[in-house]
Parts: C-alpha cells; structure tokens; sequence
C-alpha cells in the first residue's frame, strides 16, 4: 500500500506541472520497483507520465524539448514524455511505452489514457520486446551477478526481464508489470522457495546484503537467456503504421 501522503503529494506536483509548464498531462504512473512489486523500505517513487503542449506550441519553429525532467531527489524521480515523441517511440515498439501502459500504480489519467493503452496494443512487437529484455537480463547479469560474491537483490533485476521475455514468448503480448505475477506464470516451480525468500528479504530491508551466486539460479537465467535469443530470432519484425499513429495524435491535439 502506498504512502497516502506521498501519493497526494505526487498529484499535487503534477498540477503544478500541468500549471507551469502548460501541458495536459494524459496518465501518470509508477514505473519502477515499486510498481514491480518488491520495493525497498527505502525505495523512491518512479513517477513517468505522458503529455500534451497547446497546439501552438507544436506548430512552431522552435518547438523545445519534448522531455519534462520535473524532480529527482531521495524521495522522487519524475519525469514525462511528450505524446509525439512518445508516439514516435510506439511506432518501434518502445518497451517503456508498454511498461507505463501497463502500470499497475496510476496516479492520475484523462480520457485519452484508455485509448492511448488500446494503441499501444496494436503496436506491440514481440522481437522487439524480446530483444530488448534478453539484452537487458544479459547486461543486468555480466555486470551484477558475475563474481563469487554479489548483492543478492540484483537478481531480480535479471530474473525480471527473462520473465517477461518468456511471457512475451508464450503470449505474443506485453507483459504485466508486477513481478509475483511473472514468477506464478513462468518461473519453475524448484525456483519458486529461493526467490520467495530472496523477494521477501528485499520488501523488508533496505538491504539484503551479498552473499555467494545461486547456482540453480545461474543456470535457469543462463539456458534462459539461450532461449529467448533464439526465440527473438525466430520472430518478424513488425512495426505500427504511421497512419494510426498520426490520428491519434492529431486528435489529442486538436480534439
């Protein structure tokens, strides 16, 4: 359950930005370990959010930066996208798009949000949500978990994309956010006791600590990771019309 306080806080602020920097924010959610589901104690709120300028500030020869890079701070991360860029990004199948669609923590949507979530369904790309989590978990694992002795938490920031590189196998969709809903779905039953009790150690601590790597574990992201690649591989590359894109756009802006 979030902070009532800090969410209240966290709709404030985005009033205030919609006031200053003239924008009409479309949804707001949490994007990181806390919409993931095994935030820390002392975990800092993940806000992204979408957005729209006036129409005259899009027809101009100097539109600005399509970026609002609002806090950062030890509570805070928030920051927003305008819709064109984040349009542009659809049209590749940006898994972040996907992410914030599928937040599970919003703190704030308009009438565009639902629309904009169904849009970003029919241009889901399953080689490239692939791609981009397997690359991930292989980077995440090199970096994190590749000495004798590691900090244990890193795990889930490995375990995390193969999961949702292997929901993406089975289902051809974007998967959930929440990391428990991953591990019920894909994780094998053996694995289960070990990232439980690594899951629990990290909601209740702000930090678990090192200890030696998990050899069963190793080898499940390992033969994993083979897996998807192959798997990534075998996809086609697909990619949304400009056309759709540029409706929805259009009618965001002008109504």
């Amino acid at each position: 359950m979030e902070d009532a306080r800090v969410v209240q806080s966290i709709k404030d602020k985005l009033k205030e930005i919609e006031e200053k920097e003239k924008v009409s924010i479309i949804m707001a959610v949490e994007s990181g370990s806390r919409a993931w589901g095994f935030a820390s104690p002392d975990s800092d709120y993940d806000v992204r959010f979408i957005y729209t300028r006036r129409l005259e500030d899009y027809v101009t020869l100097n539109p600005g930066r399509d970026v609002i890079e609002w806090q950062l701070d030890d509570v805070y991360d928030i920051n927003g996208w305008d819709l064109k860029k984040t349009l542009q990004l659809l049209h590749n199948s940006n898994p972040t798009v996907f992410e914030w669609c599928a937040s599970p923590i919003v703190y704030y949507e308009n009438q565009l949000a639902g629309p904009l979530r169904e849009l970003a369904g029919e241009c889901f790309s399953p080689k490239r949500s692939l791609y981009h989590y397997v690359s991930m978990a292989g980077g995440n694992l090199e970096k994190y978990l590749s000495a004798d002795e590691v900090k244990l938490k890193k795990y889930f920031y490995v375990l995390r994309p193969v999961l949702a590189a292997k929901w993406v196998m089975r289902e051809k969709t974007a998967p959930p956010m929440l990391f428990q809903r991953l591990v019920e779905s894909d994780l094998d039953p053996d694995l289960r006791p070990a990232v439980e009790e690594l899951l629990e150690a990290k909601i209740n601590s702000p930090e678990i600590g090192t200890g030696p790597r998990n050899e069963q574990l190793d080898e499940y992201i390992r033969s994993s990771l083979d897996q998807i690649w192959e798997a990534a591989a075998r996809e086609e590359t697909r990619k949304c019309g400009w056309d759709q894109l540029d409706a929805f756009f259009r009618k965001a802006v002008l109504g």
